[in-house]
């Protein structure tokens, strides 16, 4: 149909049109609409109907958007109008690769329209089809020569198709294109030298930039970053007296950064650790107050002189008061000679500032303040808890509350030592102690909140937020609207550890919703950068994203989403009370009483919570639904709510698990967990190659890894198992697990696997769950060569010692063996007395309780340790 002329008038009215989409003004568009579709004559006018969706859908209303936009597409197919709109509305749904085949069909019918173009490189740049972005920006550039941006965004193509030198050329015949005066400053076009100069660097044209840098530098307002890129490229170019004077000049200017200090290095090149260190003492005299320059050299030196620097280095801190010196400390202690060097000197200075005052009996007798003793406490607590001495770290840090009781850090500490333990509960209650001290500090509140979360308080956690979030909207809904993933990460595992699977993916899904979210808000900046020349940065939020989902966020949120997808895969939940039931198989009639009676109470108490929660919620919906009505430049329609209850009995638990899959398998490869976790996808669905693709990737990473171990043996147990294999597959698995094993089978691979890792707890264990896979009829063996917790094996921790007694409860050992958990349990509870996965059966926490308003109460501040 060709396309329909409209007459002056109603074409007048068109424009108007036009006018109110860009203004945001759509109930006046729609007014126009009708009056021009109110004519009969024009009543199917294509572009018109178009332009009514696209005002409908910025309303919400897309269902009658796309039906209106479709009407007007058949009406008028040539019309690049109505393909134009169909592309936005496709790209208002995310349909990114629909919409860019909509702006293509519409710069059929016209080429140069800038618009269309403009928007057609906006979604090629989103979906990083760089080679069409360059294409399209090359046609803006021809059809508008004048603007800076169709140069820049020619320029930014080839950087990101990485022709560095075809890049620099670009920049530089529009740079020529600048009339600026030297002494003018001027922001933009500073970025843009910066910008410049960075692609020559890539380039690896490392003169050029210095020259560069050299010409240009008056006009470049970012004098630090000059001079560090200086730095940089004089290293690079071998010009060590320079560089020298560059990283002496940035060291005056800050003498805390380590990088200057390892520049300086680069450039001296110093042959030996004495040379090396001379270094590090020039600037000792030149900075006397510096903490850097007497940190570093403790990475190098050793013995006598490491005893030496390290006396000097805390005697400033203990001095001053800096509570991070363990923190700055910590990475020395991959090495066993320094530790028993540091305990030693601290201990000393314990000693002697309680019977003195002073670090040492051999001073000049000046006295140090009170304060250096508590701090000298406060690191001793830290530095114990770090290797794993629970009651030497509880006796410090409590004498140190005892001195002053009114100090955070302290309670914030005494609570990390409870969580190392393994008694999370302790570590909530003294947190919260912390936060009371102060409640306007967020930080305190943020942690206390943590704490309870992982000792599965989830109310309370929520209460305690609150005192920061948004007021008139519960917590939860604040703290998602806010994108606080570390709240929602940490809910996520506190409701998978109470089989509150539903609840647990409603987080986890929210998290993958912020990050779809993210990848969104990126299309913002792809204008915004050109305009303002912030294209340093441009680029960095480009790679940001191509990379974003593998941020610790969505790989804690996808783990766990997967392993709860496994778990409904491997048992699905029958009945909405499945989730919340408690295992009364092994309990006795009056133990089951107590449990109904209990269950009821909570049964009620949550019913009443949950009416609260609907009128809350309720009135919250009429609030939004009002906002909606008078928010006349609302765009788009609600996201589909996430029901807990829906989401914990999904069709295909094993698809969606793979849905959180793909980004890591793209995006985080370097870690074995997540092939393991494709594995344990793929061996449910029997998938036999991606098995093996998993298991291979794997064993690159880490070839003894327990889990990892489990996985081939099950692997090769399948494969030999099965009778129904097609014969390429079958070839294809049987040269690879030749590669892989070989071993004639199973059993001997994993007694093989056994000897090679005798003396470690966790291959301990993977090797004795195989042995009991294999022959369920060894597990009388598999158990003594699991429950072993000689010292002299290594890997023995909290987390390894409760994998094992998981084990034996689980009958993962055998059924038989069931019985040997209660005495592995007593022999644990020797080794961790505070740990509460090895308390007695009959053990209860009485030490925190909450109140309704998330406080503390309870006895006495007492340690675990005076109860027990």
């Amino acid at each position: 149909m060709p396309t329909l002329t409209l007459p002056p008038k109603e074409n007048a009215l068109f424009k108007r049109i036009l006018r109110c989409y860009e203004h945001k003004q759509y109930r006046n568009g729609l007014k126009f609409c009708k009056q021009i579709l109110g004519n009969p004559k024009f009543a199917e006018h294509g572009e018109t109907l178009a332009m009514k969706g696209l005002t409908l859908n910025c309303l919400g209303k897309k269902e009658d958007a796309y039906e209106l936009v479709r009407r007007g597409l058949r009406n008028d197919l040539k019309s690049h109008v109505c393909w134009h709109v169909y592309g936005l509305l496709q790209r208002s749904d995310k349909k990114y690769d629909e919409a860019i085949k909509c702006y293509r069909n519409a710069l059929k019918w016209d080429k140069d329209n800038l618009q269309i173009l403009r928007d057609l490189s906006l979604l090629q740049i989103q979906m990083r089809d760089l080679e069409g972005y360059r294409e399209t920006r090359y046609q803006l550039l021809q059809l508008r020569p004048a603007q800076r941006a169709s140069w820049i965004g020619y320029a930014v193509a080839y950087h990101l198709l990485e022709d560095f030198e075809m890049a620099a050329k670009i920049v530089e015949e529009f740079r020529k294109t600048q009339q600026t005066s030297p002494d003018k400053v001027d922001y933009e076009y500073s970025e843009l030298l910066l910008y410049q100069n960075q692609v020559l660097r890539e380039a690896g044209l490392h003169k050029e930039a210095l020259d560069h840098l050299n010409n240009y530098e008056k006009q470049i307002c970012d004098k630090l970053a000059v001079e560090e890129t200086r730095g940089e490229l004089l290293l690079k170019l071998e010009r060590p007296e320079e560089a020298t004077e560059v990283y002496s000049r940035l060291q005056e200017r800050n003498p805390e950064n380590w990088a200057y200090y390892q520049g300086l290095e680069k450039a001296l090149k110093p042959g030996s650790v004495s040379e090396r260190l001379k270094i590090f003492e020039q600037s000792w005299v030149k900075f006397p107050k510096g903490l850097v320059p007497r940190r570093l050299p403790l990475n190098f030196v050793t013995g006598e002189r490491f005893c030496q620097c390290l006396d000097s280095y805390l005697r400033m801190n203990f001095s001053k008061g800096c509570p991070p010196v363990f923190t700055t400390l910590r990475s020395l202690y991959t090495d066993k000679e320094k530790v028993t060097i540091i305990e030693d000197l601290v201990v000393d200075y314990e000693h002697c500032l309680k019977s003195c005052r002073m670090f040492s009996e051999n001073d000049d007798g000046k006295e140090e303040p009170p304060t250096t003793l508590l701090w000298v406490q406060y690191f001793l607590a830290q530095h114990f808890d770090f290797i794993g001495q629970t009651s030497l770290a509880l006796q410090y840090i409590n004498t140190a509350i005892d001195s002053t009781p009114t100090l955070i850090e302290l309670f914030l500490i005494k609570a990390k030592i409870y969580k190392h333990a393994g008694n999370i509960n302790e570590a909530a209650r003294w947190m919260d102690e912390a936060q009371a001290l102060d409640t306007a500090d967020r930080f305190i509140n943020s942690k206390c909140a943590k704490y309870m979360l992982k000792a599965g308080l989830i109310k309370e956690a929520e209460e305690m937020c609150s005192k920061f979030t948004r007021e008139g909207t519960s917590a939860v809904e604040n703290l998602n609207e806010m994108q606080c993933m570390w709240f929602q990460t940490e809910c996520a595992l506190a409701y998978k550890s109470m089989n509150k699977f539903g609840d647990a993916l409603k987080k986890c899904h929210e998290i993958e919703r912020h990050f779809v979210e993210i990848t969104d808000d990126q299309f913002d900046f792809h204008t915004y950068c050109m305009r303002k020349m912030t294209l340093r940065s441009y680029v960095d939020l480009l790679k940001l994203e191509d990379g974003l989902r593998q941020h610790p966020f969505y790989y804690k949120a996808a783990r766990t989403a997967i392993q709860i997808y496994l778990a409904l895969h491997d048992k699905p939940l029958t009945d909405d009370n499945k989730e919340s039931q408690a295992d009364t198989e092994n309990l006795t009639d009056k133990e089951l009483k107590k449990l109904r009676n209990k269950q009821r109470r909570a049964q009620k108490k949550a019913q009443l919570e949950e009416e609260k929660k609907n009128a809350e919620k309720e009135r919250q919906l009429k609030n939004q639904k009002k906002k909606k009505e008078d928010d006349e430049e609302e765009i788009g329609g609600l996201k589909e709510e996430l029901i807990p209850d829906k989401l914990a009995k999904p069709e295909n638990p094993l698809e969606e698990a793979v849905k959180f899959l793909i980004p890591l398998k793209n995006l985080v490869r370097n870690k074995i967990e997540t092939h393991l976790l494709a594995f344990e996808i793929y061996f449910r669905k029997e998938k036999y190659l991606l098995m093996l693709q998993s298991i291979k990737r794997a064993v690159i990473i880490e070839p003894s890894n327990p889990w990892l171990h489990q996985c081939l043996v099950r692997f090769f147990k399948r494969v030999s198992d099965s009778a129904d294999l097609a014969a390429v597959v079958r070839t294809v698995l049987k040269k690879e697990i030749a590669r892989l094993f070989g071993e004639s089978n199973p059993q001997s691979f994993n007694k093989s696997y056994l000897s090679q890792h005798s003396s470690s707890i966790p291959h301990r264990l993977a090797a004795a769950k195989m042995m009991v896979y294999l022959e369920p009829s060894s597990d009388k063996m598999a158990c003594e060569i699991a429950t072993a917790l000689d010292e002299s094996l290594s890997g023995r921790s909290i987390q390894v010692c409760n994998e094992v007694l998981e084990a034996l409860r689980a009958a993962q050992l055998g059924e038989e063996q069931q019985k040997a958990a209660e005495p592995y349990r007593v022999a644990c509870h020797k080794l961790y007395p505070y740990s509460l996965a090895f308390m007695p059966p009959g053990y209860q926490d009485n030490s925190t309780t909450f109140t309704a308003n998330g406080d503390l109460s309870g006895g006495e501040h007492d340690d675990i340790s005076n109860e027990m």
